[in-house]
């Protein structure tokens, strides 16, 4: 009797762990299916109207908080990730004229959970990457008026501007009047104001020019590592594989030696 009730008991707990894994299934495959659907694309807009949405443009679903759309000018193929926040005015339903608030290149990748706040015009270029978390905005509070709350006072507002093919660390601040020049790259965590050259490396709060591009003597101070290659098209990862074991013998064949100093 007692080995009965273990296969009784064991039939039990098979069929109520088939059942969670049958409805982790149906909740996985459903998620996807509301991604999908939900997804924001120049063919389905939803219910929303920006001033423009390129060809190949996509903001993941969820989306953050979208308002004063009719001022917002996304290029194409853009790649807008979940939770990302768009915003242009002050609060939805106002007229913010004639011209586009919030603009946004070809190529633009904001990542998830991304801020763009706007009332004064936010101008990204084409090819402009950004990390997760990035917070970027024309508006910064003032708190001028001691006898008021510093969120009831009016902002301080002034325009941003994000040169092509800059890279935005996750985590980093672009605050208002930031003017970003082309290929910046500003490191995770970063706080920037003011103008940033071209082709220039910032870090810090506030952010510093920590390395620079100049004509005739190149990144200063010198990079600390060579330029990675790129992998040649049409390559297949066996011929990797074996190109990597010409390159290196000791990392093709672990039991001929300890791995190459330095290298993790």
């Amino acid at each position: 009797m007692h080995k009965n009730e273990n296969v009784f008991s064991s039939a039990i707990a098979g069929a109520a762990a088939w059942r969670r894994r049958a409805a982790s299934r149906l909740v996985h495959r459903g998620w996807r299916w509301l991604q999908e659907t939900g997804a924001v694309t120049a063919n389905r807009p939803g219910p929303l109207r920006f001033g423009r949405i390129g060809e190949g443009t996509r903001l993941a679903f969820p989306l953050g908080t979208v308002f004063g759309e009719p001022w917002i000018h996304l290029g194409e193929h853009c790649v807008i990730g979940e939770q990302v926040t768009l915003t242009a005015g002050m609060m939805p339903g106002l007229d913010l004229g004639p011209d586009p608030v919030v603009r946004l290149g070809d190529g633009v990748v904001l990542g998830r959970g991304s801020h763009v706040v706007a009332s004064a015009p936010v101008v990204f270029g084409n090819d402009v990457y950004c990390g997760p978390y990035v917070y970027v905005t024309s508006d910064n509070h003032s708190y001028d008026d001691t006898t008021q709350p510093i969120g009831k006072q009016w902002p301080r507002s002034a325009p941003v501007e994000i040169g092509g093919g800059s890279w935005l660390g996750s985590g980093c601040v672009i605050l208002p009047g930031a003017r970003l020049g082309r290929n910046v790259v500003v490191a995770a965590g970063s706080v920037v104001r003011g103008e940033v050259p071209d082709f220039a490396v910032v870090a810090g709060a506030p952010a510093r020019v920590v390395r620079r591009w100049e004509p005739g003597a190149g990144w200063q101070p010198p990079l600390r590592t060579p330029a990675p290659v790129p992998i040649p098209d049409g390559l297949t990862p066996q011929q990797l594989t074996a190109l990597r074991a010409l390159e290196d013998p000791a990392d093709a064949n672990p039991a001929s030696g300890p791995a190459q100093e330095g290298v993790c």
